[in-house]
């Protein structure tokens, strides 16, 4: 074999060497999911997320009792490495259940404020949503407006819409009064607010705003990013109900508004805790934080992502900076309360 063609194999192998050498290096594996949220809302991101890891992503969508209560009957049988779900009383549920983890992570830490997250690691919040009033624009002054605790004055009598005490976003709504008035005090407020519903709760935030919308009551409470989703809707009515309502951020001088997350934990069982953890990393990272705004009008829980064009429509308001783990806790508080005030 002659010198020039040994030379010629030589270079060719160490260009192969050095292509390998200076390709991205993937994690590999895979990470299972159990996701409370909708396919939709959370699948463009895993995908994007194994693009850039090389790990392949398991999603198992259900509803949130559904999935804690597989967890619970698996225990360390368990496929799943990560709960995802759309409520603090929720992951705090999964945390009392023994199912999920505590995880330290520098990255987690840095980009989601303390009181997003649980003060122990066991859950990161990745996405914020406010849930302030929203009312009437031809039959309601926002100087009307001032707190939630108003609501529950006679003037708003048959003007009040909401959904019924089963829903976990009322749930943590009671919780954080209670955190920050006491059970009496909120008892009081909610026998209030009871006493000026115009008519039984029923139906999801959507409803809610609609029925404002349509006359049957002037006042409701919703979660702003259903809003977002009406506003942005291709459907025309949704649209057309959204234009009929504004938003009020209520407490601005007192508490501020009441905020809550969507978020995620590692499975007590977690096979694959690392790829696990390097999710919860990616979810908080910009492109997912960016995503979470734009396309689901969250507000990011990443303090260093502006929020959507529609959520910057409404204003800037002063969020209530009690930990969200604090509505967990007095979850089961919030529902005694409600059920005495005869919320049903």
């Amino acid at each position: 074999m002659s010198s020039l063609f040994k030379s010629r194999i030589l270079s060719a192998v160490f260009f192969l060497l050095s292509g390998l050498l200076a390709a991205p290096v993937l994690a590999g594996g895979e990470v299972n999911i159990y996701s409370a949220r909708k396919e939709d809302l959370i699948k463009p991101l895993l995908d994007d997320f194994s693009k850039q890891s090389g790990i392949a992503v398991n999603l198992v969508t259900g509803k949130e009792e559904a999935l804690l209560q597989r967890l619970q009957s698996e225990g360390a049988n368990t496929p799943a490495d990560v709960l995802l779900t759309s409520d603090a009383g929720r992951l705090s549920a999964a945390q009392k259940a023994g199912v999920l983890q505590a995880v330290k992570s520098e990255t987690l830490t840095a980009h989601i404020p303390a009181s997003y997250r649980d003060p122990e690691g066991y859950w990161y919040g990745l996405s914020v949503r406010a849930r302030p009033i929203i009312y009437a624009k031809d039959r309601v002054k926002p100087g009307d407006l001032s707190t939630y605790e108003a609501l529950a004055d006679p003037k708003w009598k048959g003007k009040v819409c909401v959904r019924s005490s089963d829903s976990v976003y009322n749930q943590s709504l009671v919780a954080g009064m209670i955190a920050h008035d006491g059970e009496a005090k909120t008892e009081a407020w909610a026998k209030g607010l009871v006493a000026n519903f115009a008519r039984p709760p029923k139906g999801g935030d959507r409803d809610q705003i609609k029925a404002v919308a349509a006359g049957e009551c002037d006042v409701t409470l919703a979660n702003t990013y259903y809003l977002g989703g009406m506003v942005d809707s291709q459907d025309e009515a949704d649209k057309q109900a959204a234009a009929q309502v504004a938003v009020f951020w209520p407490d601005a001088k007192t508490t501020g508004v009441h905020v809550n997350v969507s978020g995620a934990g590692v499975t007590a069982h977690a096979r694959n805790r690392d790829n696990a953890v390097k999710l919860l990393e990616f979810l908080a990272g910009d492109s997912a934080q960016r995503w979470y705004a734009e396309t689901n009008n969250e507000y990011p829980v990443n303090p260093a992502i502006p929020p959507s064009a529609t959520l910057k429509s409404w204003g800037e308001f002063k969020a209530d900076t009690l930990n969200v783990a604090k509505l967990g806790e007095l979850n089961a508080a919030a529902v005694r309360v409600m059920d005495r005030a005869g919320w049903k």
